[in-house]
């Protein structure tokens, strides 16, 4: 399996977020990312393989232009408010909810930064644009490696990318790393094209991107929204929309779920991927679902990675794995290379 690295990613490394009302050290740490390359060289496991850098156009295929602009002189802009601010990253405080206009691009910096961001719990920082775009080119060359024949290949990077819509950051996400690849399939010839959101968290940047089309399924595996982040989105009756409409599946399982019933979860959204008749297959692969994961509430053991990776190659799909969640740093490598594992023991050749 070729392995697509983001040699940038540690380039982004947040200094604090907002969580449950106070500002604590971020979640999404480079060491996620550090762990897994670790296991795979333990293993000696796959082939690391520089990405291809692509023009910013094709991120235009799934990101709005006014939001990548942003985003690419976010920091700059940022620093030349006050000098003090390279020192400080940049967090979100005020949002265009309902009843604001959000068509308006306004000057002030601060009113832009809310109206491209979804939470308070994502900072941007000095090196947020360079780690999610590298991030984007590894998605990209991983769904270029699939299309070209391949039968797999992995993205690992940071940020993760699968909270972040056509045209906001957030749930540490700025680009959308799943949506590339599956753009970019489709680009290539796939005429369908399925993405399976494992995070514990519902993937509502991805469903939202493809939820008005018919080429795009998603199916997506998660915490209850009554409970869970991102709470506005992954409810069961979302089923897609105008040409979309049957093309999205919400699979939400309340907190404590444990493997035998996320299993089943994971059979009926493949069921659902194969009836679809889907040419390809991008899987975010969330590894908080892990019993130990100290931001989510799943039950998932390290073994049972093994398990998911089977059943992932079982579908018998071209499939492009992106790294997405997963916060018991300790544990990661190990739960991330087992799915990696046993999905290349159980693919045809």
């Amino acid at each position: 399996m070729h392995i697509f690295y983001n040699h940038q990613h540690a380039l982004h490394q947040g200094k604090v977020e907002m969580f449950r009302g106070e500002l604590v050290p971020c979640f999404e740490v480079p060491a996620r990312v550090d762990h897994v390359l670790a296991e795979l060289q333990r293993r000696r496991f796959g082939t690391l393989q520089a990405p291809q850098t692509f023009d910013d156009a094709v991120l235009a295929r799934i990101h709005s232009p006014r939001y990548l602009d942003f985003l690419q002189h976010a920091w700059d802009e940022w620093v030349a408010l006050d000098a003090a601010n390279a020192a400080r990253d940049a967090l979100p405080s005020v949002w265009p909810v309902r009843t604001l206009r959000s068509d308006v691009l306004p000057s002030n910096f601060a009113a832009r930064l809310g109206l491209f961001s979804m939470d308070a719990g994502s900072p941007l920082t000095s090196g947020t644009w360079a780690a999610a775009r590298a991030g984007a080119d590894c998605a990209l060359s991983a769904a270029s490696h699939v299309a070209a024949g391949a039968r797999s290949a992995f993205v690992l990077t940071r940020p993760p990318g699968h909270h972040a819509g056509a045209d906001f950051f957030g749930g540490y996400c700025f680009l959308n790393n799943a949506a590339l690849a599956a753009q970019q399939l489709r680009d290539q010839g796939a005429a369908r094209v399925a993405v399976l959101d494992l995070d514990y968290h519902h993937g509502n940047g991805t469903q939202a991107i493809f939820y008005e089309r018919a080429d795009v399924f998603f199916a997506s595996i998660h915490g209850d929204p009554h409970t869970e982040y991102p709470f506005y989105l992954g409810y069961a009756d979302e089923r897609g929309a105008g040409s979309g409409l049957g093309f999205n599946r919400n699979l939400p399982l309340p907190r404590g779920t444990d493997f035998a019933v996320w299993r089943q979860a994971l059979a009926a959204a493949l069921q659902d991927i194969q009836a679809f008749g889907a040419q390809a297959l991008v899987v975010s692969l969330g590894l908080d679902t892990f019993a130990g994961d100290p931001i989510s509430g799943f039950k998932l053991a390290s073994n049972d990675y093994l398990r998911v990776g089977e059943d992932l190659a079982r579908a018998g799909l071209p499939t492009v794995l992106v790294f997405e969640g997963g916060y018991a740093v300790a544990e990661v490598g190990v739960n991330a290379v087992n799915v990696l594992q046993g999905f290349m023991q159980t693919s045809k050749p």
